[in-house]
């Protein structure tokens, strides 16, 4: 944490916009180890952290956004304590950590059409060109998000609670950008850009997160990487219309651009 507020001090990242200081410390934190359930830090008790020694998809990208935000604030306000703030406005349901699991968003269509709704940001995926797409989401209700979930596994009463907000999420307007067109909407992407990578699983909608980062022409995916072949670790990968090719699950692209966050106090 120190030594990416360094890195913001000496290269000035707040006078960034928000998209290039996103894009900033996300390519500062590659080489991080990859690792997946890096939240279950307790059986029962929810509550905001950072792991900067390990990250998954999810958690690569929503640090390097809370980084970005934390420092438009004073230098002297760069603290822990502020960037566990700014991870709660976005990881949780109206930006309130209440201690549940359940309070935690595990969709990124909600956490999506949430932070809009309070004016963090917003989906640019249908004014792209972006087809709508509706799904019966129930995957926080399988037998498999249960056992590799440490919460649910110590606490199956949660899961009804779960499958009413996976229900919300159902109705949810979705849209989406094909493969086949991705490459043409991606002189349109931005640095910093949330790229949701849609599947073809019918109990969810996407399956892998990443941060967009132009290449003069070209917008590649930014990633925490499960791939061994590619090290395992956070990366600036190929192309983002190439990287869809890359897996037979992969349909296309919802594409969210994150926006200012308030300042502390």
């Amino acid at each position: 944490f120190r030594a990416l507020c360094n890195l913001a001090r000496r290269e000035q990242y707040a006078s960034l916009p928000i998209g290039k200081r996103k894009a900033a410390f996300g390519k500062a934190l590659c080489g991080t180890a990859y690792a997946n359930y890096t939240l279950e830090i307790d059986d029962r008790i929810e509550s905001p952290s950072v792991n900067f020694n390990e990250m998954d998809c999810w958690t690569f990208y929503e640090t390097s956004l809370a980084m970005a935000r934390l420092v438009k604030n004073e230098p002297s306000q760069w603290s822990r304590e502020a960037l566990l703030h700014y991870i709660e406005l976005e990881r949780y349901r109206r930006g309130r950590c209440d201690g549940t699991y359940v309070s935690r968003m595990h969709h990124l269509e909600e956490v999506f059409a949430d932070n809009e709704q309070r004016g963090l940001g917003k989906n640019i995926t249908a004014s792209l060109g972006g087809k709508p797409l509706r799904r019966r989401v129930k995957y926080m209700q399988t037998k498999t998000a249960v056992r590799n979930s440490r919460y649910l596994r110590n606490d199956p009463s949660m899961v009804p609670a779960m499958a009413k907000v996976e229900n919300h999420i159902s109705t949810l307007p979705v849209y989406y950008i094909p493969n086949s067109r991705v490459a043409s909407i991606e002189s349109k992407l931005q640095d910093g850009d949330v790229l949701a990578i849609v599947t073809n699983w019918h109990s969810t909608y996407t399956s892998h997160v990443g941060v967009a980062k132009r290449d003069g022409a070209n917008c590649r995916l930014m990633h925490a990487c499960s791939s061994r072949s590619k090290g395992r670790c956070c990366i600036v990968d190929t192309r983002i219309s190439q990287y869809l090719r890359e897996k037979i699950t992969n349909i296309g692209l919802i594409v969210f651009r994150p926006g200012e966050a308030p300042l502390i106090g």
